[in-house]
C-alpha cells in the first residue's frame, strides 16, 4: 500500500484530527450482483440479546426511538471520509448482510486502494479457507476475521487443528487476524487467543470493541481477565461506537474507559473504529463522539489512538 498517497491524498487544511478508521462496514446498493446471505445469530432476537435499547441499532439512548443506521458503498463511504478528515479505513466484511461471500468488501476496496483496505470474513473450519486466504492476499486485503456468530463451542472452532491452519497462513502471508467480540461467553476464547498470540509472535492480532468487557464492573471491566491481552504485545483492541453506546446505556462517560483502556494496554495498542455499517448514528456523529471520547488523553495520545495506531496495526506500518 502507499502509504505517502493514504496521508496526503485528499487531506486539506484542518484543524480537526487526522483520523484512521479501524472498523468501517460497506454494503452495495446492488442486491443482485451482490447477494446478501446473513449468518444467523442466536442473539438477534430482543428477547435473547444482550445489548440495551441504545445499542446497535435499537430504538432508545441518545438514538431516539427512530436511529439512523448508514450502511455506506464504498463510494459514499469515501465522501465522508473526506468530509471528516479520515484518511483511511480498514473495510471489515459485514458478516451479518454477506456471511462469508466476501466478493463486495474486496471490490470495493479495490475502488480507492489508497483509502481502504478489506478485511474478510473466513470460517476457520471449512477446508476451502486456507485456499481462499491465498487468493484473497493477492488481491491486497489485510487481514482475515473470525466471526464465531451462531456457533456453539467457539473454544473448538478457533483452536482445532483447520483453524490453526488459518491462522498459520495469516501468520506466513503477514496478514492481521480480527477477532469478533462475542456478546456473550467471550472469556471463553481468551486461553485461545494468548495460545495463538504465543504460537504466532510477529502476527498482529485485533480485538473488536475491547472484547466488550463489563463496564460496570471495577475499572470499566478492564481487568484481571485481560491480563493475559495486555502483557502480550502483538494483540491490540479496537475502541468502536458500540463500544460508546454500551457505554452510554450503562451510565458511564466514554472518555473515562477509553482512559482506561490507554492506561491498560498502551494507546500504541488502542485504535478507533467507527462500527459505521452497524452502529447507530451519521458518520459525522461518530467521529464527532470518537474525538470527544479522548478528552481525557493528552494530545500524543489523541493522535495515537484517532490515527497512528489504527494506520500501523491495520497496514503494519510505521505512522508518523
Amino acid at each position: 500500500m502507499n502509504t505517502t498517497s493514504v496521508l496526503n491524498d485528499g487531506s486539506s487544511p484542518t484543524n480537526r484530527p487526522v483520523i484512521y478508521d479501524s472498523h468501517a462496514h460497506l454494503v452495495s446498493d446492488n442486491p443482485v450482483r451482490y447477494p446478501r446471505n446473513p449468518m444467523q445469530s442466536d442473539s438477534s432476537s430482543p428477547a435473547t440479546s444482550p445489548f440495551k435499547p441504545g445499542t446497535i441499532g435499537k430504538p432508545g439512548g441518545m438514538h431516539g426511538s427512530s436511529p439512523v443506521n448508514e450502511k455506506p458503498t464504498a463510494e459514499q463511504m469515501h465522501a465522508w471520509m473526506i468530509e471528516e478528515n479520515v484518511v483511511g479505513i480498514a473495510a471489515v466484511q459485514k458478516g451479518m448482510i454477506y456471511g462469508t461471500d466476501n466478493s463486495y468488501i474486496v471490490d470495493a476496496a479495490d475502488i480507492f486502494p489508497d483509502r481502504m483496505r478489506a478485511v474478510i470474513i473466513v470460517d476457520p473450519q471449512a477446508p476451502e479457507t486456507p485456499q481462499i486466504v491465498r487468493d484473497y492476499a493477492k488481491r491486497g486485503i489485510v487481514g482475515i476475521r473470525f466471526f464465531g456468530v451462531g456457533v456453539k463451542d467457539k473454544s473448538a472452532w478457533l483452536s482445532s487443528p483447520a483453524a490453526v491452519a488459518v491462522w498459520t497462513g495469516a501468520a506466513e502471508l503477514g496478514l492481521l487476524v480480527d477477532i469478533e467480540a462475542p456478546a456473550v461467553n467471550g472469556q471463553v476464547l481468551i486461553p485461545v487467543v494468548e495460545a495463538m498470540a504465543d504460537r504466532f509472535p510477529d502476527l498482529r492480532i485485533v480485538l473488536d470493541h475491547i472484547f466488550l468487557p463489563k463496564v460496570s464492573d471495577p475499572d470499566f471491566g478492564i481487568g484481571a481477565q485481560f491480563d493475559g491481552f495486555a502483557a502480550r504485545g502483538n494483540i491490540s483492541v479496537k475502541f468502536t461506537s458500540l463500544n460508546m453506546d454500551v457505554i452510554r446505556e450503562d451510565g458511564f462517560a466514554p472518555e473515562a474507559v477509553l482512559r482506561r483502556a490507554v492506561d491498560f494496554f498502551g494507546a500504541e495498542r488502542v485504535m478507533w473504529g467507527s462500527d459505521i455499517g452497524t452502529s447507530s448514528g451519521t458518520y459525522k456523529e461518530m467521529v464527532r463522539r470518537a474525538i470527544d471520547s479522548t478528552k481525557l488523553l493528552n494530545g500524543e495520545e489523541r493522535h495515537q489512538v484517532l490515527y497512528k495506531t489504527g494506520l500501523s496495526v491495520i497496514l503494519g506500518r510505521h505512522a508518523d
